[in-house]
């Protein structure tokens, strides 16, 4: 099995309420749809700068992250396929982890 970073972009980062009540919403769909391909739930995230030698490249905006194990991106793919966030107008970012 493979792992995928899952990151979630492109969406305001809400009142500490609200984000209690997405997270209950997003663990109970992540249960029931991904179930033990869910390796690591995640968290929000918020950018604390960067650190580079010389200028660094241009940040990112991250608004939390997930790791996934599936045998392939097309099955990653098919189990994020409903998710809530996209369905909220997010964009999710698949990222394969090799291992080398």
């Amino acid at each position: 099995m493979t792992r995928f970073l899952i990151t979630y972009h492109g969406m305001p980062f809400p009142q500490r309420e609200l984000i209690r009540d997405s997270r209950a919403a997003l663990r109970e769909w992540a249960d029931k749809s991904l179930g033990v391909a869910l390796v690591d739930f995640g968290a929000p995230l918020l950018l604390g700068g960067q650190l580079a030698k010389g200028e660094p490249v241009d940040p990112v905006d991250i608004d939390g992250y997930s790791i996934v194990e599936a045998r392939s991106l097309e099955d990653v793919r098919s189990l994020l396929a409903d998710h809530p966030y996209i369905a909220r107008g997010g964009t999710v970012q698949i990222n394969e982890c090799l291992e080398l």
